[in-house]
């Protein structure tokens, strides 16, 4: 059925509009109409503060996590990038948990991450060593529901060599998969970029960037931040070279989405004050901070949603997700 949301503020596609509602169809999907639009009998709520989009984590492990917890939280949709598929999979159809877009397992090299870790259930990664590896590999991922392929690039132990990784980027662009790479390490950036993948699962953080390297990726790659991953809240040079790989990022152009890596390390399991505020020293503002977390759904800030940059990430950490349950009084 469809139901139309009223508020005192709609900010939507990148502004605050005005004289409009949210119209929400019975699968989910919301759009702003004209109030004037809004038929008398429709079935509707009143909202004091803000309406938007609602807010997604593109980075999550959520096998990791207590997903109810984090929808709670304000996070109405979450990228899983790197799991057991089949678990994966009954976590989607779960009601009362964020909208579950995953990738399945890691495909990784024989030996290579995250095999090694202690944190990665059997059957979170899977080892390919030859282009019909990578083919086989990834019809696998897409017939048990996964809409992203994952493939890691990792310095620190076994990598697949360079026409095993292309493989697994053409085989993913053939079905219309998009490929996130963990890339970590010296030269795993730009064996990434000559892949052709198209998302990095981390703003790369090992060392600072040659400069043509960030343009080439700022052309046709988008990052994902995870910024407070590296110290929580504590300084540390690995942020600062982070930040600093992003800033430059930005300034050429690319796209970052906002994704904390969730289940690794002290995270809030809710939407992170500590990253947005560090999407903030990157040289975002509030907009454009929030434009790297707008995703399906609809979200809610009671007091009122406030751009000014010193108080923002504290105001967006109160959103909150609407559903059929949240009745607000007005």
């Amino acid at each position: 059925m469809t139901e139309y949301l009223l508020s005192g503020s709609l900010w939507w596609d990148g502004r605050f509009r005005t004289g409009e509602a949210l119209r929400v169809e019975a699968d989910g999907r919301a759009m702003p109409v004209p109030l004037a639009d809004v038929p008398e009998a429709a079935p509707r709520r009143r909202f004091p503060g803000t309406l938007l989009p609602g807010l997604t984590d593109a980075h999550v492990h959520a096998a990791l996590v207590d997903l109810a917890t984090v929808r709670a939280g304000g996070i109405a949709a979450v990228w899983d990038l790197g799991g057991v598929p089949e678990r994966l999979a009954e976590l989607s159809r779960r009601p009362g948990l964020p909208r579950l877009r995953y990738a399945g397992p890691f495909l990784t090299a024989p030996g290579g991450y995250p095999s090694d870790r202690a944190w990665a259930a059997p059957g979170s990664w899977r080892e390919i060593s030859s282009a019909v590896d990578a083919t086989a590999a990834v019809a696998e991922a897409q017939a048990g529901g996964a809409t992203l392929i994952k493939v890691v690039a990792h310095a620190g132990g076994p990598q697949l060599r360079p026409f095993t990784l292309t493989a697994v980027v053409d085989a993913a662009h053939d079905r219309g998969l998009e490929v996130v790479v963990h890339a970590e390490g010296a030269g795993t950036v730009s064996a990434a970029y000559q892949a052709g993948a198209d998302i990095l699962a981390h703003t790369p953080w090992t060392e600072p960037l040659d400069r043509a390297l960030v343009a080439a990726c700022a052309e046709r790659m988008r990052w994902i931040s995870t910024l407070d991953i590296h110290g929580w809240g504590v300084p540390t040079r690995e942020q600062a070279t982070a930040v600093a790989n992003l800033r430059r990022f930005l300034e050429y152009g690319g796209r970052v989405r906002y994704g904390t890596d969730l289940g690794n390390g002290p995270l809030p399991p809710a939407i992170n004050p500590r990253e947005i505020r560090a999407l903030q020293s990157a040289g975002l503002n509030p907009g454009e901070v929030l434009l790297t977390m707008t995703g399906p759904g609809v979200s809610w800030i009671a007091g009122g949603l406030d751009l000014e940059p010193a108080r923002f990430a504290d105001v967006l950490a109160t959103a909150r997700v609407v559903d059929e349950r949240v009745r607000p009084r007005v």
